[in-house]
């Protein structure tokens, strides 16, 4: 096959060493070219470039914000990802099943890509105000502490996610207003239902499952979405110090603890007042509160503020290469354990 191996020299897991090794990994069995991004929005333009050159695979050597441009680059294409983990947190690889280590994921992905097929699965992406995102839309606080994070990148790379646990700890102390809402949602499911709520000040429109990593914990919000199902929207009217507790504690299980499911989303919020849970959801509107704007992020990059953000759900528009069992689950409605 032929590949592109996009390399981002400034993701924090990416060394001269692992490159060297994962090239030569690679150039064993398939024809491999190597590009590097020098800029934002450089992967976007290479994966357009390499689908115009009839590349069958790119192959992403770096973070989720790389791994983010280079998939709306080949959205719609016969062009497939690959995806080897070079960021901080690496959330996409992780979901499909990738081991949190680039040379051994590229074990991984050469297996995939000597399956019949190359591995390669159509999958669904959210899009929002057209920009495609993986695995999640952050709205309201969520994306005010990353902004934040990236402000200081540089002490993101060094120290990870004790970082961003202090800036979502600033944010929330001073950063961000606690007290008046920012914003309403209105969702639409398959079976045709709008469903309006108001007050919110933090949102996560899910593409799949889970939000995001602490460490070796994952936070499953909405266990059943997965890259074949409709988005999940979940919305908090409220982010006190109980309410975050409670929302960590329902959600947090081990990554390599497949077993270990959160409960299903719809049991999340026992009382309205505190937040929502949708499911099958094919489209969004978010909307400020009166004249105001508010935050958004799109797979942990931080976007413009907006009055207004639409977003949709697109069905198998970006082929896929997917590790051999793992990742497969990721590809099926996942179910949490009944409840207790």
């Amino acid at each position: 096959m032929k590949l592109l191996l996009l390399v981002n020299e400034s993701a924090s897991s990416v060394t001269a060493r692992a490159r060297v090794v994962i090239h030569k990994s690679l150039a064993a069995d398939h024809d491999v070219t190597v590009a590097e991004t020098t800029r934002q929005g450089h992967a976007a333009r290479l994966a357009q470039g390499a689908v115009s050159k009839g590349i069958d695979v790119v192959v992403v050597l770096g973070g989720d914000g790389t791994v983010n441009e280079t998939a709306n680059g080949l959205a719609g294409t016969a062009t497939a990802l690959g995806v080897l983990p070079g960021g901080s947190t690496n959330v996409f690889a992780r979901t499909i099943g990738m081991t949190n280590d680039p040379i051994e994921a590229t074990g991984e992905l050469l297996a995939a890509l000597s399956k019949p097929g190359g591995g390669i699965e159509r999958v669904g992406l959210g899009n929002a105000a057209g920009r495609r995102f993986l695995f999640h839309c952050g709205i309201g606080f969520d994306a005010a502490v990353v902004e934040a994070v990236e402000r200081r990148s540089n002490l993101k790379r060094y120290l990870g996610h004790t970082f961003f646990a202090y800036s979502a700890l600033r944010t929330w102390a001073a950063g961000y207003d606690r007290h008046h809402p920012h914003f309403s949602v209105s969702v639409l499911d398959t079976s045709g239902m709008e469903t309006v709520v108001d007050g919110g000040f933090f949102a996560i429109v899910l593409n799949t499952s889970p939000y995001t990593y602490l460490g070796d914990r994952a936070f499953d919000l909405v266990p059943e979405v997965g890259l074949r199902t409709p988005l999940g929207v979940v919305t908090l009217r409220s982010i006190s110090v109980p309410v975050l507790a409670m929302v960590a504690s329902r959600t947090l299980r081990r990554s390599d603890d497949p077993s270990a499911r959160a409960r299903p989303g719809a049991t999340l919020f026992r009382n309205p007042s505190k937040g929502s849970v949708s499911k099958n959801v094919v489209s969004v509107t978010v909307q400020a509160a009166a004249s105001g704007t508010f935050p958004y992020q799109l797979d942990g990059e931080p976007m413009a503020e907006v009055q207004r953000l639409d977003l949709s759900w697109e069905p198998d528009v970006l082929g896929l290469v997917v590790p051999d069992l793992r990742g497969a689950r990721y590809l099926q409605v996942k179910k949490g354990p009944p409840e207790p």
